[in-house]
């Protein structure tokens, strides 16, 4: 497998970080201004048509940067799925609020002590009404446009999209609760809220590859600049272990990400190949469901390496910048913040182990 980087991935990643480097700008206005914020759009409706790993690149770089914008909300939690589930008059509706208007939306998917769990305890009739329920750890919840909410009807799970200007809907930071809301199904297809739980997780994995990659970044200047002893601290011995060490982390996440981004953009990873042979043979394999199999322990693989080591390497890096690394006019706290939120997001390291040994 190549997962080199074609000259238009890489000319995301370029205008990405440009944008976000610039000063004195509205960063989520610049970054729908550049038309990055339509990446994965449809064509028909003035995006590029993109995929994941696009996406993804995009979201790498605001945590490179660990710049405050609802990037992940918006386009993993909101544009990917509403692109790959909705129907052409859910996407018409909802996908201009956010390349016209610049709109936030998200996802609420966790609930108390479950995270991203695949049958939610939250309930909805089968046509999106009377959803009650209370969802957590839901990014830009109280600034958000739209919400797609996971859910259980009587014929299983599925994504409501609710608009929480609506009575029986209320937020907060990061928590919402329903009591006998009305939204909109996602879609037909079956599958939603376990496409909608890949990009979640994707996204995160992705947000977290720049946060560590950041962050190393910043601490390999600061070590090699920082003079103790008449020396630079980087020459010290201890102190290139432990850079070391953040590096495997940094790029062990990066390789799992990717891979597992890419490998979310085939054409057969949502659903079995519906012309494999008969798949409810015990003597048969499709090679959609090995696919859709495999993506989702790249998935599961990924987020488990950023649920258990993002946050301790952003924690060696904070060790190594000392004192500095608590100045508020430093950046390197919103680093060690965005690794707290994603880690807490996915649901920790425990529970990602968890989901590995599922597979």
């Amino acid at each position: 497998m190549d997962f080199s980087l074609d000259d238009t991935q890489q000319e995301i990643a370029r205008l990405a970080a440009d944008v976000l480097g610039r000063e004195g700008e509205t960063p989520w206005k610049a970054l729908g201004e550049a038309g990055l914020l339509a990446l994965a759009v449809p064509e028909r409706l003035g995006g590029h048509g993109l995929g994941v790993l696009e996406t993804a690149l995009l979201l790498t770089e605001v945590g490179r940067k660990a710049v405050d914008v609802p990037a992940f909300a918006t386009l993993a939690l909101g544009v990917l799925p509403i692109v790959r589930h909705g129907t052409h008059d859910q996407q018409d509706e909802l996908l201009p609020l956010v390349t016209e208007q610049h709109a936030v939306l998200t996802a609420a998917l966790s609930e108390p002590s479950n995270p991203l769990p695949a049958t939610p305890s939250t309930r909805a009739d089968p046509d999106g009404t009377g959803l009650t329920g209370v969802k957590i750890n839901v990014p830009r919840a109280a600034e958000a446009a739209r919400i797609l909410v996971t859910a259980t009807t009587d014929d299983g799970p599925v994504v409501v999209v609710v608009d929480p200007a609506q009575p029986g809907v209320s937020t907060t930071d990061n928590a919402v609760r329903l009591d006998d809301a009305v939204g909109e199904v996602l879609g037909p297809a079956s599958d939603a809220p376990a496409g909608l739980r890949r990009s979640a997780l994707a996204g995160a994995c992705a947000v977290g590859d720049g946060v560590l990659a950041g962050a190393l970044d910043l601490t390999v200047k600061h070590v090699g600049t920082r003079h103790q002893f008449g020396k630079p601290l980087s020459t010290f011995q201890a102190v290139a272990g432990q850079v070391a060490d953040v590096y495997v982390a940094a790029r062990t996440l990066h390789l799992a990400t990717l891979t597992a981004c890419w490998s979310l953009d085939s054409p057969d990873q949502n659903s079995p190949d519906q012309n494999s042979p008969d798949q409810n043979s015990p003597d048969q394999n499709s090679p959609g469901q090995n696919s859709a199999d495999q993506n989702s322990a790249d998935l599961d693989t990924a987020a488990y390496w950023l649920a258990a080591e993002a946050l301790p390497a952003v924690h060696t890096c904070h060790h190594l910048h000392g004192g500095l690394g608590l100045d508020i006019t430093y950046p390197m706290h919103r680093y060690y913040g965005l690794a707290k939120e994603l880690t807490r997001f996915v649901g920790g390291a425990e529970h990602r182990l968890g989901q590995i040994d599922v597979h």
